[in-house]
């Protein structure tokens, strides 16, 4: 049966157990959620298995489960593997949603819902391009899932297993449906990601909270004390003050940046897609490099002394702040991240303590355009989209992936289908019906055409 039809007959059983799955709150961040974790990885495996999977298995690892199946097909064939992950970023703030975060609606023909792309939607594009080709007899590949539940906190189990079960995982190609194209017109392949490093800082001045009245202007805020050394983490023009922290970055290619300059991008619609007025980073490199091809710093959340309603005048005893770096290909995490510690205490006042918690991270990952497996994804496509995907860098993360590559030496066809407007990590995530369908039918035409 061709696709598009099988698609259409079968569209409003896949969305019900697309919905099955985002009913389920499986927030990695959040410890209450542990029995929705759980859940959600034996929903996957019912569905794996009904998929066509040959076996399926929720195995432990140091934190969530990860589900593990496969379907054999040739000893001489080649192995692809594939990899999502089933957990969710939080759904705060809920009263910024129009619809429940967990009880999906189709409005405009959209999904609304947290994981509707990110990343729970996109697995399924998988494991229906997985159940046509088994139900029409024209899978000639072996075939492979790992399905995570830690890929929104870092993934730090994930590491651990693949590196004690490299048997199990061992295959030609990864494949990964978790990243997003330029735009719904404007079809790409995702060419490379930025790694991450993350921190949390916590500074303490005073023993207590004080009266700001009794004690103000006589004893530093730890919050106004915070400020200013974040504030000088990045200058004037955009550059990043830590001293060796571009050591390692490599120079982007000026092939590259030609063909990043000729990428179609306007502006003017971006700017206003987001609300700002004007954009801001790093002197000498356009907005498609600053976010795709180098660093950049972030502080991701900052709070201290009283947030409540109403006023209440104190001076805080502790001022806390999330931070994160991006950072590109051949930046260690790690090294950065002793880099980042060492260069914040070293620029703290002695009147306040500060400690620094290094947290998740991981490194930037390339992809080589002339991989087989690459040009089996563009001619998905070009099936699905009519017109050749444009190959692009990322500015998200995805660490698992360099992961992959270091321990059981694969590299990953980065194949997504979400768009910057699908608000993932954020109120009223959603994905457009019309790319869950062309995405199953370019993953479809990347298994016909892929031999190693």
């Amino acid at each position: 049966m061709e696709v598009k039809r099988y698609i259409q007959e079968n569209e409003s059983r896949f969305i019900e157990e697309l919905f099955s799955l985002i009913r389920i709150p499986s927030v990695s961040a959040m410890p209450e959620h542990k029995k929705d974790i759980i859940a959600c990885a034996n929903r996957w495996k019912e569905l794996l298995l009904e998929a066509g999977a040959d076996m399926a298995e929720v195995m432990p690892t140091e934190g969530n489960p990860i589900v593990f199946a496969q379907k054999h097909v040739d000893n001489n064939a080649p192995t692809i593997l594939i990899y999502a992950h089933y957990d969710v970023m939080p759904a705060e703030p809920l009263e910024l949603w129009k619809s429940t975060p967990f009880e999906p609606e189709i409005r405009d023909g959209k999904i609304y819902a947290r994981g509707a792309d990110d990343d729970k939607g996109q697995s399924m594009i998988q494991a229906k391009a997985f159940e046509y080709l088994v139900n029409n007899n024209l899978l000639k590949n072996n075939i492979k899932f790992i399905f995570e539940g830690e890929e929104e906190i870092g993934s730090p189990s994930l590491s651990t297993f693949i590196s004690t079960h490299k048997e199990l995982l061992n295959s030609d190609i990864i494949l990964v449906s978790d990243t997003s194209m330029l735009g719904a017109e404007l079809p790409s392949l995702t060419t490379g990601l930025r790694g991450l490093a993350y921190w949390e800082i916590e500074v303490t001045g005073p023993n207590r909270d004080l009266h700001s009245g009794h004690f103000g202007g006589a004893v530093a805020n730890p919050i106004n004390t915070l400020c200013s050394i974040i504030s000088k983490i990045v200058d004037e023009d955009g550059k990043i003050t830590i001293p060796h922290f571009y050591d390692d970055v490599e120079a982007v290619p000026q092939e590259e940046r030609d063909m990043i300059a000729n990428i179609p991008f306007n502006e003017e619609k971006y700017m206003e897609a987001i609300g700002v007025k004007a954009l801001k980073g790093e002197k000498g490199f356009s907005t498609l490099e600053r976010n795709s091809c180098r660093p950049s710093f972030d502080v991701c959340g900052i709070w201290g002394g009283y947030t409540g309603e109403g006023s209440k005048t104190v001076l805080p005893s502790k001022a806390y702040a999330k931070v994160s770096c991006r950072l590109v290909p051949n930046q260690k995490h790690e090294e950065i991240s002793k880099l980042f510690v060492d260069y914040i205490k070293s620029i703290t006042p002695d009147y306040v303590d500060i400690k620094v918690t290094p947290m998740h991270g991981g490194e930037g990952y390339v992809c080589p355009i002339s991989l087989p497996a690459y040009k089996a994804a563009e001619k998905g496509f070009e099936k699905a989209f009519g017109k050749k995907p444009l190959a692009v860098r990322r500015g998200g993360s995805i660490p698992i992936i360099s992961d992959f590559e270091r321990v059981l030496g694969i590299k990953t066809i980065l194949m997504g289908f979400g768009l910057e407007s699908n608000a993932i990590h954020s109120p009223n995530e959603n994905f457009s019906l019309d790319l869950f369908r062309k995405g199953i039918e370019a993953v479809v035409e990347f298994h016909l055409n892929y031999r190693r």
